[in-house]
């Protein structure tokens, strides 16, 4: 049997029933055909989401955060970071505060409907800072959350500012102790001599009360802005990145670190790049990688050595002469870098591509995806007004079979790795209705412009989706555009 004879069988087999010229088992006879996969369920979904299949479509969920026009600075998000249950969803925004979200309960009466998101805690992770010695303004914007396994009823997070790290424990309270010997029930003290008798306080229970308390603060660690922080999987130790060194912290000691990088060079004036994004593997607690803004991907084992300066492998793709500009360093910056959630992988995003790595190959990617290649003619007015300093995150989703990224105009992009398909959707309150689903946007780069497509001309640049999460179980996803957070899924 040929290759093509091979792969005509399966698809008749997926789609029809039995392939031709293959027997059936016995346990066949009362099936009606194979079922789908989840993940081949999936890229059903992205062949709907795409244009090209009617069975599942992304639909809007949920927006939250004001509408008005005039967006305050301090209500920009800045994060957006799942749980590793996808139960909770934090966001972080400028102005130093952390909101988490709780997904409720799937309704009995509309069992394909999974629970809204809503609000759980919301608290002042970050204060702005003044640095005497230097003089220098520390700002309040958060710019990393990073969840901790669970491992008991609190959840804990840490959330990082420009200089300063916390961990925060998420706990919840339904009771409250009454009957004191030595206290009032309203607080005050009594005198301990009319205590004659002895009373055995008890619980009772009270309103669901969410609190969060700072249980560590790493502070001092750093002489230039953190980009990054990692938890290992050995849940006792993270990484923090700044432009120049990454720190190794244990998380129960607050008070020292140690460096295990450290590129900053003798002289300042040789310096020739910057740590942009470092990642622990999720499954080796030795291995982590860091990106570069010129566009190299280093790999590093702490068993190897204390200080990690020499890398055990470099991930970097020769660039093509002919596309050689002026711009070809800036775009070629690594604003993200993200390990698979089987650790075979990683991803790393620039400012028009995301790029999938295996981590046995070295010498190029094994699959590029173009963002928006169309931008390409505009770096010079992307460059004017700063826009191509953008730093765009990207993520997995829960079987690593597709990843997303944004894009502007408040588009988000969808690349298939297994379809090799993408699509483009928009996160507007136009589509913003229960359950509407969403159309596939283009961007029409020239020539005569069909009636759904965009002009390149037309983008709003001022518009644009930096943070996005991946539910880690479920095809749930969030994007930030600017104050507000948009939850979108897919409808069976």
């Amino acid at each position: 049997m040929g290759f093509l004879d091979s792969v005509t069988n399966y698809l008749h087999f997926f789609y029809q029933g039995e392939p031709s010229g293959l027997k059936s088992p016995a346990n066949w006879k009362d099936k009606q055909g194979p079922q789908p996969s989840p993940r081949q369920r999936f890229h059903l979904t992205m062949a709907g989401a795409g244009g090209g299949g009617n069975d599942v479509q992304w639909c809007f969920s949920q927006v939250k955060g004001a509408i008005d026009d005039d967006v305050a600075e301090a209500d920009i998000i800045s994060t957006v970071e799942f749980n590793h249950s996808g139960e909770l969803l934090a966001t972080g925004d400028k102005g130093g505060r952390v909101v988490i979200f709780q997904q409720e309960l799937e309704s009995k009466n509309q069992p394909q409907c999974r629970g809204e998101y809503n609000v759980y805690s919301t608290f002042q992770s970050h204060e702005p800072e003044f640095d005497y010695l230097k003089s220098l303004e520390i700002e309040e914007k958060i710019n990393k959350i990073r969840w901790l396994p669970q491992k008991n009823a609190a959840q804990f997070l840490l959330s990082t500012n420009d200089k300063t790290i916390k961990l925060w424990k998420i706990s919840e309270r339904d009771k409250r102790p009454e009957g004191y010997n030595l206290k009032e029930e309203d607080g005050r003290y009594r005198d301990p001599t009319t205590v004659t008798t002895l009373r055995v306080p008890v619980f009772h229970p009270m309103d669901l009360m969410v609190e969060a308390s700072p249980r560590r603060v790493f502070a001092n660690g750093h002489t230039y802005h953190i980009n990054s922080i990692s938890v290992n999987s050995d849940c006792e130790t993270y990484l923090s990145a700044d432009d120049l060194r990454i720190n190794l912290w244990n998380l129960e000691i607050t008070d020292r670190s140690f460096n295990i990088v450290d590129i900053k060079p003798a002289n300042m004036e040789e310096l020739t790049e910057v740590i942009t994004a470092a990642e622990f593997h999720p499954n080796q607690c030795n291995t982590f990688v860091y990106s570069s803004s010129k566009g190299t991907i280093r790999l590093c084992d702490m068993r190897a050595s204390a200080l990690c300066d020499q890398h055990s492998k470099l991930f970097e793709e020769p660039e093509d002469p002919s596309n050689r500009s002026f711009f070809s360093e800036i775009i070629s910056s690594i604003s993200d870098v993200k390990f698979s959630h089987s650790g075979r992988y990683m991803m790393t995003r620039d400012y028009l591509t995301v790029k999938i790595w295996d981590l046995n190959m070295e010498s190029r990617p094994v699959e590029t995806y173009q963002v928006h290649e169309y931008l390409r003619s505009k770096l010079c007015s992307l460059y004017e007004n700063d826009c191509i300093f953008d730093k765009f995150e990207c993520c997995w989703n829960g079987n690593d079979s597709v990843v997303m990224t944004g894009s502007y105009n408040n588009f988000f992009r969808m690349f298939d790795r297994g379809y090799r398909q993408d699509v483009t959707l928009e996160a507007s309150r136009e589509s913003s209705k229960p359950r509407s689903v969403l159309k596939p946007r283009k961007v029409c780069t020239g020539g005569k412009r069909k009636k759904d497509e965009i002009s390149v001309d037309s983008l709003d640049f001022n518009k644009k989706i930096l943070h996005t999460a991946w539910h880690p179980q479920d095809n749930i996803i969030a994007v930030a555009t600017t104050n507000n957070l948009y939850i979108f899924q897919n409808r069976l």
